[in-house]
């Protein structure tokens, strides 16, 4: 494992590997994530991990394509609740009324590295 790694705060634990390389933008998408994990390129501290969703918590350590991960566990602030508006009509649905979890990748990174996607090389 390198010196260098980037840093990816989740604020719910456990998170999916598959979920884990497409928010770090390590694979353009989750089809490509499931692939290379099942085609044995991805590294799980240290060990080869073939299971897709796979469940990463806090402290592991992710290595894909010279990229190095570390996941750590940040508590989501909690916002004062405002006060409701009425709705104008009852039969609206509001939208936005599904709790969705959340994961951030931090700005800074250590060593040098930048947070740009490299292409896969096999």
């Amino acid at each position: 494992m390198s010196d260098q790694y980037q840093e990816v705060f989740i604020h719910y634990q456990p998170v999916e590997l598959c979920k884990l390389l497409k928010i770090a933008n390590l694979v353009s998408g989750g089809g490509e994530a499931k692939i290379v994990i099942t085609q044995g390129y991805v590294l799980l501290n240290g060990e080869v991990e073939c299971q897709k969703r796979k469940k990463i918590i806090s402290g592991d350590i992710i290595e894909f394509n010279g990229e190095t991960i570390k996941v750590s566990y940040r508590e989501k602030a909690i916002e004062p609740k405002k006060m409701a508006e009425p709705q104008k009509n009852k039969n609206s649905k509001n939208k936005n009324s599904k709790h969705k979890g959340e994961i951030s990748i931090s700005p800074n990174t250590v060593g040098s590295k930048k947070n740009t996607r490299k292409p896969i090389s096999f």
